[in-house]
């Protein structure tokens, strides 16, 4: 079957099947909108705000997790009851406080071509399923107006956000279908550059953004899908920034002046969010908040080449001796305290209009003490608390601000779909079915 009609077919199939079907056994609790449970001391203020206000996490890898523990059979892995081998599950989830949440459809960015667009639609598919498994924990969410309201009625908001722009194989009739299976932001680029832009982890090829690299961004604002700009060179940061009609967001990104991470965002970056009205969600990533740990790190990735030189490649080896110097040189720990200290510079430099949360929980191999899993967001918002955050300000670094993004990303959309229609630009190249 030809890619188009399978995109076609798998939209029409969601539309039907809704959220149809039987949910698993004891599907979240007995009171969807209980207070959030403080896990650790008194709690009561930071817990208060998040029950005013929807705490949106810009990027969970839950999706993912499914992928990879039980190949997609969603009926083997039922997070209504406690997972400890995930960071993740409805009963911590409802003890962090957590209103609304962006599922990363996450695909690997060593897939090419046409594979991409495949596995993102399975992705999808998952957060469909899960939606369908639990109904009374949580509905998708569209568009701003579907947050506000899905939280007032004590679920959970789901939405839907694509970590790499090789999802769509470098077409725009692609980007458009994944947006009406519910995808509300792409990040550009995942750890690799694509054919039209340039990644941050990657070698620069086009010093930012190729012309159709361009087309992408405008079309993304045509439809109203958020630009996410984690994962990409600073060039391709401002190639877009200087094109975006819309809000920008970063889904999960530090700061780069506390932890020099090129995943981070520079400090002359994060002085132009206030004229586009962009949003950096604060990830947890440990060698993203801490210079220790991202030191560390780098020195651990040195020695494991040498020991690849030294052994020929015996991975055996080179395990020995890794396991040897991980004895001698003890990781350090990123804190929640960090975490925070990132919160802070970002107001400092752009203000407290452009902070959200992005925590990348199952995503990420390592945790900060005190952010373990979804469970401790109520814990950084008390920190908040403590460090002197106004009510009003934890509530726009809640989800305030990315709210007020979604909402100026729907108005610019319905502006420009009554000016033109969608963009006819094809892939440089690419002619009849290629």
């Amino acid at each position: 079957m030809r890619l188009t009609s399978v995109v076609f077919a798998l939209f029409y199939g969601a539309l039907l099947v809704g959220c149809g079907g039987a949910p698993p056994a004891d599907s979240g609790g007995s009171d969807p909108r209980a207070e959030p449970t403080p896990s650790a001391g008194d709690v009561t203020g930071a817990a208060r705000l998040h029950r005013q206000t929807p705490l949106i996490d810009g990027h969970n890898d839950l999706p993912g997790r499914y992928r990879e523990t039980v190949n997609r059979r969603f009926s083997e892995l039922d997070i209504s009851k406690s997972q400890p081998h995930l960071m993740t599950d409805i009963p911590r989830l409802r003890a962090g406080g957590v209103g609304a949440q962006f599922w990363s459809v996450y695909v690997p960015a060593d897939l090419t071509g046409a594979a991409p667009v495949r596995a993102t639609l399975e992705q999808i598919d998952i957060v469909h399923e899960m939606i369908r498994g639990y109904p009374d924990v949580f509905e998708l969410a569209l568009t701003a107006d579907d947050v506000e309201r899905v939280f007032a009625s004590g679920k959970i908001a789901s939405l839907i956000g694509m970590e790499g722009g090789h999802s769509i194989d470098s077409s725009l009739a692609t980007l458009r279908m994944l947006y009406r299976l519910g995808a509300r932001y792409m990040t550009i680029t995942h750890s690799k550059n694509t054919p039209w832009a340039d990644a941050s982890t990657d070698e620069p090829v086009l010093d930012g953004l190729s012309e159709f690299g361009s087309e992408v961004i405008r079309e993304m604002n045509w439809l109203g899908m958020l630009v996410d700009l984690s994962h990409v060179s600073p060039a391709t940061m401002h190639d877009t920034l200087d094109l975006a009609e819309s809000p920008v967001i970063y889904s999960h990104s530090s700061a780069k002046a506390l932890c020099d991470h090129p995943r981070n965002v520079p400090d002359d970056v994060l002085e132009r969010l206030p004229d586009n009205g962009g949003v950096v969600m604060v990830t947890f990533v440990p060698s993203f908040l801490s210079q220790e740990v991202r030191d560390h790190d780098q020195r651990r990735s040195a020695e494991a080449t040498r020991l690849r030189a030294a052994s020929g490649s015996s991975d055996a080896s080179v395990e020995d001796g890794l396991g040897a110097w991980d004895t001698d040189n003890p990781a350090p720990r990123a804190t929640l305290g960090q975490a925070a200290d990132h919160i802070d510079h970002i107001r400092s430099v752009a203000g407290i209009d452009h902070i959200g949360i992005g925590s990348d929980f199952d995503g990420i191999s390592a945790v900060p003490v005190g952010l373990e899993d979804v469970s401790k967001f109520v814990d950084l918002s008390e920190e908040l608390v403590n460090r002197g955050y106004s009510d009003e300000d934890i509530q726009k670094i809640l989800g305030g601000n990315v709210l007020r993004v979604m909402r100026r990303a729907e108005e610019v959309s319905a502006r420009l779909r009554a000016e033109r229609g969608p963009s006819e630009a094809v892939f440089p190249g690419r002619t009849g079915w290629q």
